[in-house]
C-alpha cells in the first residue's frame, strides 16, 4: 500500500515500509542506507532488512544493533544485508535513526556484503 505522500528519508534512517516477500507483503522496519547523492537524483530508496531474529544474525554481514531502543525499535534488532530498492512513496514513516556507532558497524557490514 503507497502512502499519499513521500517521506523525506536520510541514510540511517529507521523506516517502517511493506516489504514484498515469498509469502506475500509484510510491513517491517529497514533501515535507508542510500545517500542523499542517490535520493536527489532518484525516486526510490534502498533498505536494508531489520529482523527481530537476532539469534539467527550470525553471518559476518549481520549487525545486532546496540542502541535499538533509541532508534525506535520496540525489541532487540538486528541488521541484515539483505537489501531491496523501494520507491520512497512506499516508506511509510521514519520512526527513528541508528546511533552513530550501529551506523559505523552498518556499513563496515555492507563493505563485506557487496563487491568492490
Amino acid at each position: 500500500m503507497a502512502a499519499l505522500s513521500t517521506v523525506t528519508v536520510q541514510p540511517g534512517d529507521v523506516v517502517v515500509a511493506d516489504f514484498p516477500g515469498v509469502t506475500g507483503v509484510k510491513r517491517r522496519p529497514a533501515l535507508v542506507i542510500s545517500s542523499d547523492a542517490y535520493h536527489s537524483a532518484r525516486p526510490d530508496a534502498i533498505l536494508g532488512l531489520l529482523a527481530g531474529q537476532v539469534t539467527a544474525a550470525t553471518g559476518p554481514t549481520d549487525h545486532v544493533l546496540r542502541d535499538w531502543r533509541s532508534a525506535g525499535l520496540r525489541a532487540p534488532t538486528a541488521f541484515r544485508a539483505f537489501l531491496i530498492t523501494l520507491p520512497r512513496e512506499d516508506v511509510i514513516a521514519v520512526i527513528g535513526r541508528v546511533s552513530a556507532h550501529d551506523w559505523e558497524e552498518v556499513r563496515n557490514r555492507l563493505r563485506l556484503a557487496i563487491a568492490r
